[in-house]
Order: C-alpha cells, then sequence, then structure tokens
C-alpha cells in the first residue's frame, strides 16, 4: 500500500480512538453521583411490600402495556423501513426543491408513524381505563396524538431544514456542526418546556409549600418553585416533574398527588425528590447524556445514507428517518440505565432531605397499590422499558439509608 494511503487511515483511527477515550471520560465522569459507593441494597421480597393479589394484579396490567410497546416499536420499524425502500417515489409528485421535498418526505413519514402507533395508543388506553387508571377518552387520545403530532412537524422541518441546509456546502460532514445544533435545540426546549405545560396553578398547602421552601434551602436551589397540574379529570395516576433551566426551574406535581390518597409526608419526599433532580443539575447532565449519543447517531446517519447521495438529497430523507429510529430503540437499554442512575440519585437526595425513610417506603409501595408498578418487573422489561429503580430497589434503598443511621 502507498504510504500516502496508509497515513490517512492512521490519522483517521488515531482521531477516533481519541473521540472513543474522550467519550468514555465524559461518561465516567456523567455517571458519578452522591449514592454512596459502598452503599448495600439488600433484596426486599416484593411480598413484603404488598399483598400476593396486589402483586399479580401490578404485574399482570404491566404485562400487558410492556408487550404493547414492544409490538408498536416493532411496528413502527417495519412501517419506516418499508418508507426507506419507497417512500424516495413520492418526490414524482414534489415540485418543492431540494430542502422542501425532504421536509415533505419527513413530514410523511412522520404521519405514518403516527397512523401505525394509533391501535397500540388505544389499547393502551383501553387497558388503562379496564383497571380506573384513566378517565381520558379515545377521541382526546387521538386527537392528542394528532397534537402533539403537530409539534414534531414542525422540530423535524426545522431539522431537516438545519441538516440538508448543512449538508449541502459540507456534504457529509454536516454531523459535525449539525450535532452541536441539535444540542442546542434540545438545551432550548428544556429551557422553554415549563411555560409549555398546561393547567398549572400554585401550590396551595402552606405546610408542603413550607415545607418545599425548606427543603430548596437545605438543597441549595431556593430560586426553584413548585407548580400543581391539573390532569385529575383525564387519569387517577400520580406523577411529579422536575423541569427548567436556570431561571426556568420548577418543580411540578400532578393534582392527583394531592387528592387525600398520599399522606403529607409522602407527597414531601416527593418534593424532595424532584428538588433533588435540580440540586444534582440533572437537567444538563441530561443535555450532555444527549450529546454523548447525538454526535455518534448524527455521524451514522451521515454514513448510512451516502449510498442516496447523503442528507444533502430528498430522497435520503427516508432512510435518515428509519436510521434515527433504529438507533434510538438500540440506545434504548442505555439510556434507560442512565436515567435509573439519576432517579437512584434523586431518591437519595430525598431521604438525606427528609430523613423520613418511613414515609419514602410507604409511597413507594403506593406506587404497586395506586398505580398498578410491578414491585419487580422481569429483567428484560427493566432493561428494555423502565426508566425508573423498581418498586423493591426503592424500599431496599430507603432501608439502607435507615440502616446507616442507625446507632
Amino acid at each position: 500500500m502507498p504510504r500516502a494511503r496508509r497515513l490517512p487511515r492512521r490519522r483517521s483511527a488515531l482521531i477516533l480512538a481519541l473521540a472513543l477515550v474522550g467519550w468514555a471520560l465524559a461518561a465516567w465522569f456523567l455517571w458519578q453521583t452522591e449514592v454512596p459507593d459502598d452503599l448495600q441494597l439488600r433484596h426486599v421480597e416484593p411480598r413484603d411490600v404488598v399483598s400476593a393479589g396486589q402483586e399479580r394484579e401490578a404485574s399482570n396490567f404491566e404485562e400487558f402495556l410492556r408487550f404493547d410497546f414492544l409490538l408498536s416499536q416493532i411496528a413502527v420499524v417495519a412501517a419506516l423501513a418499508l418508507y426507506a425502500v419507497f417512500g424516495p417515489r413520492f418526490l414524482r409528485e414534489s415540485a418543492a426543491g431540494r430542502i422542501g421535498s425532504g421536509m415533505l418526505l419527513a413530514m410523511l413519514g412522520l404521519a405514518l408513524v403516527w397512523v401505525v402507533s394509533i391501535p397500540f395508543s388505544v389499547a393502551e388506553l383501553w387497558w388503562s381505563r379496564r383497571h380506573d387508571l384513566s378517565e381520558e377518552s379515545y377521541g382526546e387520545r387521538v386527537l392528542g396524538g394528532w397534537l402533539a403530532l403537530g409539534g414534531e412537524f414542525l422540530f423535524i422541518c426545522l431539522a431537516i431544514l438545519i441538516v440538508m441546509g448543512l449538508a449541502g456546502p459540507l456534504r457529509d460532514r454536516w454531523w459535525i456542526p449539525g450535532g452541536a445544533v441539535f444540542v442546542g435545540l434540545a438545551t432550548l426546549f428544556s429551557f422553554v418546556f415549563p411555560y409549555l405545560v398546561p393547567d398549572q396553578a400554585p401550590l396551595r398547602d402552606s405546610a408542603l409549600s413550607a415545607s418545599a421552601r425548606d427543603y430548596a434551602r437545605d438543597l441549595d436551589v431556593e430560586e426553584v418553585g413548585v407548580r400543581v397540574q391539573k390532569v385529575a379529570d383525564l387519569t387517577d395516576a400520580p406523577n411529579a416533574m422536575a423541569v427548567g433551566l436556570g431561571p426556568t426551574r420548577r418543580v411540578i406535581i400532578w393534582d392527583t398527588l394531592l387528592d387525600s390518597r398520599f399522606s403529607d409526608d409522602e407527597v414531601r419526599v416527593v418534593l424532595a425528590h424532584e428538588l433533588g433532580h435540580h440540586a444534582r443539575d440533572h437537567l444538563p447532565k441530561s443535555i450532555a447524556w444527549y450529546a454523548l449519543f447525538a454526535f455518534p447517531g448524527a455521524f451514522l446517519i451521515s454514513r448510512a445514507t451516502r449510498r442516496r447521495g447523503g442528507m444533502r438529497r430528498p430522497e435520503a430523507v427516508p432512510l435518515g428517518l428509519f436510521v434515527l429510529v433504529a438507533l434510538s430503540l438500540l440506545a434504548l437499554p442505555v439510556q434507560n440505565a442512565i436515567t435509573r442512575h439519576l432517579e437512584a440519585e434523586a431518591d437519595w437526595a430525598a431521604l438525606e432531605t427528609t430523613k423520613n425513610p418511613e414515609a419514602a417506603r410507604a409511597l413507594f409501595a403506593r406506587f404497586t397499590t395506586e398505580t398498578l408498578a410491578d414491585p419487580e418487573p422481569p429483567t428484560w422489561a427493566f432493561v428494555l422499558v423502565d426508566t425508573h429503580p423498581t418498586v423493591v430497589e426503592r424500599i431496599a434503598m430507603a432501608h439502607a439509608w435507615a440502616e446507616r443511621r442507625s446507632p
């Protein structure tokens, strides 16, 4: 092999090696949490938490949802695989130019995903209504999916505009600035998301508000407010979330947490948990994790679409959508593991702040009795689907915290 040809290959191999080392170092740094490294979680039997009947009901409920999710993902991937093959034929009917045609093909692909997903979404709602966990109508579910699709249309149009605009002059190297742009968009979305959540109101309970202020002060996140979202007319399930960045940070809890099924001490654990997300910078960390996947993902999409002229050509868009979804599914187990790791740290922050492991154990057990969360799901489901530690793991952490504090 001529020397001139070997040098670029060696340089490329060196760059790849350095990139992998940099990725690994960044991932190691982001993986660090304040949960003690030597924390030992003893196994908790589900029937030590709930009755055998409650465990069986929760397991059956979630088993249906797991398979519904898996079948929906298989259907979406299959539909996009067919679209990747036959989608470019729609270009014969388009006179919208290079970028306009690419945006049109992307929107058609999203519409296909929505249509394919409808039966599985309706089945999920039917199952939740049957178990008295949802009061949402089927019309609201389908219409809500359509409205959400409208938002995705706008995002995809912007994404295609950016990618195809960059790919014009940069060709296969569009992924370098493109990855940075997508991280910027993710940061912007996180910043404005608190203003997009509907039906918010201030937390009216003065005792809970005072506790939230105390916890925020203890965690050094005093500028984070607490809001209540009205969802009781749609679902009985409880939920809460930490949202926003910088000046938009807040905690949003669903009003279903305040309907007397949960004690004030249990709600305090939820508040401390969500404030713990902010105190431990989990939202910025999540964006950083997204960046670690966005750049390699964009690179792989650029390579996969080269056979169709790269992302500068509209006929490559259907294939690009397929590769994006396929990569997202392949990355799902890793992303779930990352999310569970952050949730575990938020649980630890809540225990350190409230110093009430009994309330934490009662809260986590109630997730099974009130929301039919499987206390100990099968391993494959835990890996592929679950974004939080299991109920028994969270209760085990509360036990471990109490044991470390006992004299």
